[in-house]
């Protein structure tokens, strides 16, 4: 028996405004996942997660319009209003707003999925881009509006 898959916020490309569904920071993101699809065009998969991480860093710079990061910036954590000594270390925060978490996994699971959910419930971030490069043949992504 074949099972329709669930629709959740990850499947959800945004929120739906007067009839019309508008994407979350959608030219900013739409930029991001080419510059992840050229690093895996030129590169493959197999390579571990810091391989893939430092040629985005390039890629980021060398697209027409270059997308804004930090890249593994420590953000801090707060539990009841007290700074954690813990911090939340995201694989980038391009544009200001927008976190990727890129990984090197044969696919993606619920708990990648909940990893960028609690990243942008403690950051207040929008929107959240999980990228597997991992994955073959081809490269694997997901939205995750918050």
């Amino acid at each position: 028996m074949k099972l329709e898959p669930r629709m959740t916020r990850i499947a959800r490309m945004g929120t739906r405004v007067q009839g019309v569904t508008k994407i979350v920071f959608k030219e900013e993101s739409y930029s991001i996942i080419g510059a992840c699809f050229e690093v895996y065009n030129e590169m493959g998969c197999g390579f571990l997660e810091a391989v893939y991480q430092e040629c985005l860093a390039i890629e980021f710079s060398k697209q027409a319009i270059p997308i804004p990061f930090t890249a593994q910036s420590p953000l801090e954590l707060r539990y009841k209003g007290q700074q954690l000594q813990q911090k939340y270390v995201p694989d980038f925060v391009c544009f200001d707003k927008i976190v990727l978490e890129i990984k090197a996994v044969k696919d993606l699971c619920d708990e990648h999925r909940a990893q960028v959910h609690n990243y942008l419930h403690v950051t207040s971030y929008k929107l959240g881009l999980l990228v597997n490069f991992g994955h073959y043949p081809k490269l694997q992504y997901e939205r995750i509006v918050n």
